[in-house]
């Protein structure tokens, strides 16, 4: 017998697996719920997101304080925190995933065959999706509410760091769901707090879900994926680079190399490797160094880069596959084009890359050559996010090739099926 975070005794297994039976029973009325009952749904919740704030920074609070001495790094420590504006943030982005397009049932493409047949592939709901996340209390809302406008239950697993901010969140999403008359099991949250109620969702809950999404760190992440009996979208990390060309503008490159460290150097779309073009660096290192250096980041460079800024700290063979998450970046310089598209061949996980340059072979090669989910030219690689990217939120950021890739949105919370109407036909 294990317990709830109220110490109850609890057996983990019957529980989730009644989740599970709950959520499975609730995905049949969402996947054929109106548009207007969950944006309804939605309109209130981001409303209970706002009238609520006070409430809710109160249990962020609790699970701050708890979180001191716990060894977070600064960087959990930042996506655990609430602000006002960021509770606000939450209630904006559902409110633009209510405006999205509701994809189910969209025809996605249709033809007619010779024999008179008319076939159209049109959107779905995937059914019950598993998301299993840590120190980032918003994803219990911008899972919640992308999953309902995809016509798909959840089950929500929360880290212990974050349980109270994101039972309070909770709170809202199931006024929001109440208000609408829809189910309230199509958003649920795990009440306890145990590894063992992961292991059982991992499992799939007896056939009940039908997808995982993990958000959080390597350790989380690779669990998941080692441990799951179902599919999974995720990253295991970002590890961004930026490569600044001989064509590129300085002024531009300086901004947006700093904004893409700087900003917020927790988020996995921050750069985490700069590659500069060696026929560059008479002219773009020091000005790029210099930039990063006066905003507060510490820069770990190989020999050149060393020989070129005596303060920067050698970079290992680990800098190169290290995800910092911290105002860290390492830097080399490389042979043109070919030497960062090798450069980051070998060393990125996939997930965004940028390139700052003003010719136009370069950013082909670029665009063409390096397989990662997110690929910008002349942006800061901060810009790899759902809500950026006119989607209103995302549950995660997918590098793998199968279904989803990229920002996670409501679309890619859909599958189809094929729709063939005839007039009597038979084969023969």
């Amino acid at each position: 017998m294990l317990t709830r975070a109220d110490s109850t005794p609890t057996d983990i297994a019957a529980l989730m697996a009644d989740m599970g039976a709950r959520a499975r029973a609730a995905s049949a009325p969402l996947a054929v719920a109106s548009t207007e009952a969950k944006n309804t749904a939605l309109a209130a919740m981001a409303d209970a997101l706002e009238a609520d704030i006070d409430n809710i920074l109160a249990a962020n609070t609790t699970d701050m304080e708890n979180a001191e001495g716990t060894g977070l790094s600064p960087a959990f420590k930042d996506r655990l925190k609430l602000t006002e504006d960021r509770v606000k943030a939450m209630a904006d982005g559902i409110r633009a995933i209510a405006a999205a397009e509701n994809p189910v049932g969209a025809t996605i493409a249709g033809w007619d065959r010779p024999n008179g047949l008319k076939i159209e592939r049109v959107r779905t709901p995937l059914g019950v999706i598993g998301v299993i996340y840590e120190s980032r209390p918003n994803v219990t809302a911008d899972a919640g509410a992308l999953c309902l406008k995809a016509g798909n239950a959840v089950i929500l697993r929360g880290g212990t760091d974050s349980r109270n901010s994101s039972g309070a969140i909770h709170a809202c999403l199931t006024e929001g769901l109440r208000a609408a008359d829809l189910p309230e099991d199509a958003i649920q949250l795990v009440p306890v707090t145990d590894r063992a109620a992961v292991g059982e969702m991992l499992a799939g809950l007896g056939g009940a879900i039908d997808v995982i999404v993990p958000r959080g760190g390597r350790g989380l992440v690779e669990r998941v994926q080692n441990d799951a009996r179902v599919p999974v979208f995720a990253h295991l990390e970002g590890l961004c680079h930026i490569y600044v060309d001989r064509s590129a503008d300085l002024e531009m490159a300086t901004a947006i190399v700093v904004n893409s460290k700087m900003r917020r150097t927790g988020i996995c779309g921050s750069a985490e490797t700069l590659l500069i073009d060696r026929a560059a660096s008479v002219s773009h290192l020091l000005p790029l160094l210099e930039a990063l250096d006066a905003a507060g980041c510490e820069i770990r460079g190989d020999e050149d880069v060393c020989r070129a800024w005596p303060r920067a700290v050698p970079a290992t063979e680990a800098d190169w596959t290290t995800e910092y998450l911290a105002p860290i970046i390492s830097v080399t310089l490389v042979d043109g084009i070919g030497g960062a598209i090798g450069h980051i061949a070998r060393y990125s996980s996939n997930h965004t890359e940028a390139v700052i340059a003003e010719d136009a072979a370069v950013v082909e090669r670029f665009f063409n050559e390096i397989d990662s989910a997110i690929l910008l030219h002349n942006a800061s690689t901060q810009f790899a996010d759902g809500g950026e990217f006119g989607m209103g939120a995302e549950i995660g950021i997918a590098t793998g090739k199968m279904h989803a890739r990229g920002p996670v949105g409501v679309e890619q919370l859909t599958s189809f099926k094929y729709l063939v109407r005839g007039t009597g036909q038979t084969r023969p």
